[in-house]
């Protein structure tokens, strides 16, 4: 099953509007799991909580999305990303990832491209909010790690830059 972003916002929106509390979706590559409501004044103590979730509203959806292991008969290929010559230009928040300013508009970078510090690379789409990722290396651009539209994770690589 594939879910492109705005299947996946179209889905939100729905389960936003429906009175549903857990929902979870698996796809080929990925999980996608829905929770609201799950902190009652009876459970608040049960867990610590950091500041900014406890000041969070209960109705507010608890969103995670996993990428899921490929099987075994099909490892990821250990030996590029283990290449000390290459720098990886990694996701610095959960988001969705965006080659582009724009649909229809050119990439900012592609495979063979020579980047330089301070140049935007890709956006990351993060609660409605796009943030453009710059490059922190110069050199040039050797393998694009995730696909237009996918969500990434935290410190997920993105790119793979051999440096100048």
């Amino acid at each position: 099953m594939h879910l492109d972003h705005d299947e996946l916002h179209r889905l939100l929106a729905t389960l936003a509007e429906s009175d549903i509390q857990e929902f979870c979706l698996e796809g080929e590559d990925f999980r996608l799991e829905v929770k609201r409501n799950l902190i009652g004044p009876s459970q608040a103590g049960s867990f610590e909580q950091s500041p900014s979730v406890a000041e969070t509203p209960q109705s507010s959806p608890q969103v995670i999305v996993e990428p899921i292991a490929t099987s075994p008969g099909n490892p990821p290929p250990a030996v590029a990303s283990s290449r000390s010559e290459y720098v990886e230009i990694t996701a610095p928040m959960v988001g969705t990832f965006y080659r582009a300013p724009a649909p229809g508009e050119p990439s900012f970078v592609e495979v063979g491209s020579r980047i330089t510090v301070g140049q935007t690379v890709c956006i990351l789409e993060a609660m409605k909010l796009m943030n453009e990722l710059e490059s922190e290396t110069s050199g040039e651009v050797i393998e694009i790690l995730v696909e237009n539209g996918t969500p990434v994770e935290f410190g997920q690589a993105l790119m793979r830059v051999k440096p100048a």
